[in-house]
């Protein structure tokens, strides 16, 4: 395929048409954004790119990721100009009910993840770009970063890691169009600073002119050639085209008036020339690989009382899916010898991507592997996810296949300090729109938890701790997302308590220290956390006169006690909390639950207050 400069320069002018009269009958939107980037996406989509139309998730397709989401209408254009988008669809941008959103989601069958966030697109590319060399496919991944998201820390986290595998099929085009949205960038039309700093990361380097479709299209067709990643340094006009607007301040996100976009339309018009029916270079042809999980996963063998932490049963686990389960992958940033994937690591090093101390890259690795069919499991320390929230937020809006598995938990780490300790982490993830949230007690529940994760598409946390815990269930017990088990119940019970993790075996140990006292408690373990059992322990609750107790390893805002609570509060139920309720200290595991009020004599106490 060889289409010419001169159409390709005439389609690109057609994509600024749309994109200029889309966003003003939205009334918003970023028209002078898109106009800056549009002879790099015409290169792209109708120069560059291998890909099929008809089938945009086609698996060895050339990848496209928007990483400057704002530019989404420009997105909408090009696949509107290849016969994808309704081309009278383009009017009815931003609007409630239509899947052409002011930034773009997959909700559109073209789009592998949503964008808009900032800095997040690279990342995600090499995830991509990853998993092609996993599957020994050719596609390349091209990531259209804007000059602005640049101040990013997250894009360095990617150029670096993409530059120690070598990534050669991965490309990022870095549209330097000066200006930001409330001031000139950092580095304005200095191109050459951008140069230095992927060069830095090991990047193999081009600066252009990004309005010059010839010469586009030149360092396009060398992508892929030598053995590293490819930065595309193009220096462009923020609302190239657009006369009133062309390079020059206070337009970003701005709206052309009817009358401004018609001037600034009747001046493209004679230069614009329409892509459909033009040829698109087509993928070469591959066997789909396997995104359908295996009729069932090996058996599991352990032995009740055996002590063995939940993180070690996470590696375990991992390993064990991972032999029946060709779609899962892991990656890790350095931590991998404490939360045990180095056990997957060693045994399948080729599906195991270490990420180093970089964890908004990481989990945007992740989601790259899960846009492209992967079921990838991404683990650290779990207060580290917190540095990585926007990634994962955005992962939950992308619709992703994401699963998370964090370590060293609450108090309990003991003597490493509060700067280790997650304390927050079920509130991070259960404020997630459709998450599940699983936080098991002993080995077999953590492994049979990995298994429902692994079966069970979207954005998963699993909350593995540091103690090791004795095994109290056997190795053929189901554990359901949504589900909980009842470890003791009796129909004279005063208290119902309710709690997950290492402090369930504190709540059995307060258990068998009443019941000498005459006094029995239902003992709840909801290692389902989100989805919450509501149903059951709603029952069990009601058995006791609405005595409630939750005792968890967490901050009580936003963890089991708030789940429950508010699954509860509809039925007048109150709640009542243990949980770490001030800033912690280093010690040992078992002075600080006993110093935090978590221990057994701390839950017998609170059931006889509450009796």
């Amino acid at each position: 395929m060889n289409n010419s400069a001169e159409l390709l320069t005439g389609i690109a002018n057609q994509l600024r048409i749309h994109s200029i009269a889309s966003t003003t009958a939205a009334g918003s939107g970023h028209p002078t954004s898109c106009a800056s980037a549009a002879d790099l996406v015409t290169a792209l989509f109708f120069g560059q790119m291998r890909y099929n139309p008809k089938d945009p998730q086609y698996a060895n397709n050339d990848r496209f990721i928007l990483s400057k989401g704002h530019a989404a209408p420009l997105l909408y254009a090009a696949w509107a100009e290849n016969g994808v988008v309704p081309i009278s669809e383009l009017s009815k941008l931003r609007e409630l009910g239509n899947d052409l959103e002011g930034h773009p989601t997959p909700r559109l069958p073209f789009v592998d993840v949503a964008s808009g966030s900032l800095g997040q697109g690279l990342s995600i590319g090499v995830g991509m770009a990853l998993n092609a060399r996993l599957d020994h496919f050719d596609y390349m991944t091209y990531v259209l970063l804007g000059d602005g998201e640049c101040a990013e820390g997250s894009v360095w986290e990617a150029a670096s890691l993409a530059g120690t595998y070598k990534l050669n099929n991965l490309v990022a085009l870095i549209d330097v169009n000066r200006l930001g949205q409330s001031q000139e960038t950092a580095f304005g039309h200095h191109t050459e600073v951008y140069e230095k700093r992927f060069q830095a990361f090991g990047w193999r380097t081009e600066v252009i002119d990004g309005h010059d479709m010839e010469e586009i299209l030149e360092v396009l067709a060398a992508a892929g050639l030598g053995n590293q990643p490819l930065a595309i340094i193009a220096k462009t006009n923020k609302g190239q085209g657009i006369n009133i607007a062309s390079d020059k301040d206070a337009w970003h996100g701005k709206a052309l008036s009817k009358d401004e976009a018609a001037a600034a339309i009747a001046d493209l018009q004679p230069k614009a020339q329409s892509g459909l029916g033009v040829e698109i270079a087509q993928p070469t042809q591959v066997t789909p690989p396997v995104t359908t999980a295996p009729a069932s996963y090996p058996p599991i063998n352990y032995k009740l009382g055996d002590k063995i932490a939940t993180r070690e049963a996470y590696g375990a686990a991992l390993v064990r899916i991972g032999e029946a389960d060709q779609r899962v992958v892991a990656m890790d940033g350095d931590t991998k010898n404490s939360t045990y994937s180095d056990k997957f690591y060693k045994k399948f090093p080729e599906r195991f991507t270490e990420c180093f101390i970089a964890e908004q890259n990481l989990v945007g690795v992740a989601i790259g592997f899960g846009c492209l069919g992967k079921v990838p499991f991404a683990s650290t320390f779990a207060a580290f996810f917190s540095r990585a929230h926007d990634q994962i937020r955005m992962g939950a809006i992308s619709l992703a296949n994401l699963k998370l598995v964090g370590s060293h938990v609450g108090v309990s780490i003991g003597e490493d300090g509060g700067s280790q300790m997650a304390l927050e982490d079920l509130a991070m993830m259960r404020a997630l729109p459709g998450s599940v949230v699983l936080y098991p007690s002993d080995a077999v529940c953590a492994e049979k938890c990995l298994e429902e994760m692994a079966k069970t598409k979207g954005v998963a946390f699993l909350r593995t701790s540091r103690p090791k815990t004795p095994v109290i269930y056997n190795n053929d017990e189901q554990f359901p997302i949504g589900g909980a088990k009842i470890l003791k119940q009796s129909a004279s019970d005063k208290v119902t308590v309710v709690s997950g993790g290492v402090t369930l075996f504190e709540a059995l140990k307060a258990a068998d220290i009443l019941a000498k006292d005459g006094i029995t408690i239902t003992v709840i373990d909801a290692y389902s956390v989100k989805p919450l059992a509501k149903d059951l322990i709603r029952d069990a609750a009601q058995k006791t006169k609405g005595l409630v107790l939750t005792v968890e390893d967490h901050y009580p805002e936003g963890g089991l006690g708030d789940a429950v609570a508010g699954e509860l509060s509809a039925d007048g139920i109150k709640v009542h909390k243990l949980a770490v309720f001030e800033l912690p200290r280093s010690g040992k595991p078992e002075e600080l639950l006993a110093k935090y009020g978590l221990d057994a004599a701390a839950i017998v106490k609170k059931v006889k207050e509450l009796v």
